[in-house]
């Protein structure tokens, strides 16, 4: 089977997005080929432009499917497709429920993409929500399915002994891990801030990792002595299921299917958006880490189905049917 992946190229640190590569990897490993479309460029025009792009590559190039990631993406694949070729469209996040800046608060001019996103159902094979909260945004229930994203469990491996001092880490003090871009709103990197000037502890240091690769991701995952998603909204998060896969102890928000991975593992505890909870929580975590270590979070997420291998042979599941 040949899949093309049709997928913003617009990440000024990684020409393909980790979690795209990802997903790819581990289709390729079960014997997909998967080729690479992105889509270069931020506003009508540039999308307009790839729609030629991708037809003339479409001359050239036969697909049993095209896998299409965010709705413009797969407008670009909709008006440049020949033939009946079947198209997947996975909704990302912002384009089935808005861009957030707030509890609850939408950004206006995201509606757009949420009006783009209900008007392109009738025009694909099957879309592909991260999580129920996504999926509420799908009339075609007989064309949906829910498929949160995996994680590598190879790349993403637990380490008893951490990378402190590779990391340049202080062995005696406690880290509370953000991984994320600081000044997205969404991410919501203040709730951490404030919530560590409330434990008011001088060994406690917060610290922020962003635009790194999967391989020191890992390391601070396993070095870290809590990690921290702080978001009003997100898909199916992949740095709650990294953090799992490394064991580490956590607290997050409820935010996408962040509350549903981490359930009732001991060590995982789900906050609200409240400084003074977030706190508390941190607090317990920290206190999980000193008396028990670190989770078995790793166990959990291969329970759930959640490693990679798993999602894509539910991928080339959906795949296979729309073949047929």
């Amino acid at each position: 089977m040949r899949v093309l992946f049709v997928f913003s190229g617009n990440s000024p640190y990684f020409p393909i997005s980790p979690f795209t590569k990802a997903q790819a990897e581990s289709l390729m490993e079960k014997g997909i080929t998967v080729d690479y479309f992105p889509v270069k460029g931020k506003g009508a025009g540039s999308y307009i432009k790839h729609i030629f792009k991708l037809r003339n590559h479409l001359k050239n190039n036969r697909y049993n499917v095209i896998h299409a990631h965010y709705s413009l993406c797969g407008w670009v694949a909709v008006l440049a497709r020949r033939g009946r070729t079947p198209i997947v469209l996975s909704l990302m996040g912002d384009d089935a429920q808005g861009a957030f800046k707030g509890k609850n608060k939408i950004a206006f001019t995201s509606r757009f993409f949420i009006w783009m996103t209900y008007c392109i159902q009738p025009f694909i094979q099957a879309i592909i929500s991260k999580s129920a909260g996504i999926e509420k945004a799908v009339y075609r229930k007989k064309i949906s399915y829910i498929v949160p994203n995996g994680v590598k469990l190879d790349k993403f491996i637990y380490c008893e002994k951490g990378f402190r001092e590779e990391l340049g880490l202080d062995r005696e003090k406690k880290y509370i891990l953000f991984l994320g871009s600081p000044t997205d709103i969404n991410k919501n990197f203040i709730l951490a801030q404030e919530a560590v000037k409330i434990l008011g502890r001088g060994s406690v240091e917060l610290i922020n990792v962003y635009k790194e690769s999967s391989e020191t991701v890992a390391k601070y995952l396993n070095s870290a002595d809590v990690f921290v998603l702080c978001s009003f909204a997100e898909g199916s998060a992949n740095v709650v299921k990294e953090a799992m896969a490394c064991n580490c102890p956590m607290v997050v928000t409820n935010a996408g299917d962040a509350a549903w991975v981490v359930g009732n593992e001991p060590g995982c505890y789900v906050s609200d958006h409240s400084p003074e909870n977030f706190a508390a929580a941190i607090a317990k975590a920290l206190e999980f880490g000193d008396t028990t270590g670190r989770t078995k979070g790793r166990e959990r997420i291969i329970k759930l189905g959640l490693d990679a291998g798993a999602i894509a042979d539910k991928l080339i599941s959906i795949y296979s049917k729309i073949l047929r």
